[in-house]
């Protein structure tokens, strides 16, 4: 198996099962206690903060282990706000971070607080610009990633940071796909990650709060395993000391996938900033493909990949980020390459997609050639109860019934349609008029323009 899944975890970096196994010897103790086994593990948790500290780019005594990175953006973003109640209760996040960041916004406007959510555009990024102006005199906190986990694209955290410091607003940044990589820029306020992201084990994470930040813990710190946080630590530093070569390679592995992968596979749309990405992350979206299906197809052929699309198993909605981004989610497949992936493996990868997909579509019977035109003004497809990608297969399929400036009428009641059928329209070259109501779900309208 080949495993193309590194940003929901990397494998265990070699640094960091020595420093595993070498800190079960050692630090088995609780760092709080007097004794000499105490002592001994506290000095080995300073080490490790100090260590993790140099790497980010802040002092030790503003950095906390927790118990992954979701604990550490929930209880960063619960202590910024909780401590600068007085200033205010409005937040501010990107329509495209992570889902504990969603969530934890979701809570405070459960809890009475208000949220702004800034957009992003086509390659998921947000304006600068757009983010600032968002910014009001009850802001108390504003959230932004370092670069997106689904698509790979980075985000303007200096520009935005910027903003918020000459309005007073910490930013809270989300760094958890970037930071193994390298320090994130800009003067931000709180910052956290994710060990298992870059290599360390899971279970654990980290918190930054920059000093002159008002900060109120909502509960004391938890005891972490004092092993693991060795390896993280550990960890960091050593993909950090190979990181720039590393991504260079990375790039050009990604990008001969960005480029190839369209010309191998016809109606393919890449997704994410071809420029400003992670090195290791390639994203893109086939038509008339089932995500579930071409994820198990690929799996078969020896590759773990991951997907965004809300045709997988684990979510019948689209994903949130390629909702956000307004580009197709159908058949989604995002891979991303761990450090020191061989570049055969790519090529393996490359030779094997075109089949794997036209596999799908032929199971799901997509259209392979025109249907000859007819004098059909308008046709109306009933896709009610049909999953993705059925409704935008059977529109692709009669689409050519109708003459020049006909309309097909999709109705659906699948939640992926409503982003899917503008995404085809752009792909193939026609003109989405737009959604109407229906007695069930909806009804997308599409005119044909050649």
């Amino acid at each position: 198996m080949v495993y193309f899944d590194a940003a929901s975890a990397a494998p265990l970096h070699p640094v960091a099962r020595q420093a595993l196994l070498a800190a079960l010897d050692e630090g088995w103790a609780d760092p709080g206690r007097l004794y000499r086994e105490g002592r001994r593990a506290r000095l080995l948790l300073d080490a490790a903060r100090e260590a993790a500290a140099e790497a980010v780019g802040c002092r030790p005594d503003e950095l906390v282990f927790t118990s992954s990175g979701t604990r550490a953006v929930q209880t960063g973003v619960a202590g910024v706000l909780a401590g600068r109640r007085r200033a205010g209760r409005h937040l501010i996040v990107s329509s495209v971070e992570h889902s504990s960041v969603l969530h934890s916004a979701e809570a405070h406007e459960a809890d009475g607080g208000t949220v702004t959510r800034v957009d992003v555009d086509r390659l998921g990024a947000v304006d600068a610009g757009a983010f600032a102006a968002a910014l009001r005199p009850d802001t108390a906190l504003a959230c932004l990633q370092s670069a997106n986990h689904e698509v790979g694209t980075e985000q303007p955290v200096a520009a935005v940071a910027e903003a918020c410091r000459a309005a007073g607003v910490p930013l809270l940044v989300d760094a958890a796909q970037s930071l193994g990589w390298e320090r994130v820029a800009g003067d931000w306020s709180v910052l956290t990650a994710s060990a298992h992201k870059w290599g360390g084990p899971s279970g654990v994470g980290l918190r930054v709060v920059r000093k002159g930040v008002r900060f109120a813990a909502r509960e004391a710190e938890e005891f972490q395993s004092l092993p693991a946080i060795v390896a993280a630590a550990a960890s960091l530093r050593a993909v950090r000391a190979e990181a720039v070569q590393e991504a260079v390679r990375l790039r050009e592995l990604t990008q001969r996938i960005r480029v190839r992968v369209p010309e191998l596979v016809p109606d393919v749309e890449v997704v994410g900033d071809p420029r400003r990405r992670l090195p290791g992350i390639v994203t893109f979206s086939c038509l008339y493909v089932d995500g579930e299906a071409l994820l198990h197809e690929l799996d078969r052929e020896g590759f773990s990949v991951s997907s965004g699309s809300s045709c997988t198993s684990s979510t019948l909605t689209p994903s949130h980020v390629l909702r956000a981004m307004g580009v197709l989610s159908e058949g989604n497949v995002r891979v991303s390459l761990p450090a020191g992936v061989p570049e055969e493996e790519v090529e393996r990868f490359l030779a094997v997609l075109p089949g794997a997909v036209a596999g799908v579509r032929e199971k799901l019977g997509a259209p392979s050639a025109e249907v000859a035109e007819t004098r059909a003004d308008e046709l109306v497809v009933d896709a009610l109860g049909r999953r993705c990608p059925i409704p935008v297969i059977e529109l692709a399929k009669v689409i050519g019934e109708v003459p020049v400036g006909g309309t097909v009428r999709v109705l659906s009641d699948d939640e992926a349609a409503r982003l899917d059928i503008p995404a085809w329209c752009d792909m193939r070259g026609q003109e989405y008029v737009g959604e109407e109501p229906a007695d069930r779900g909806a009804a997308y309208v599409v005119r044909r323009v050649a």
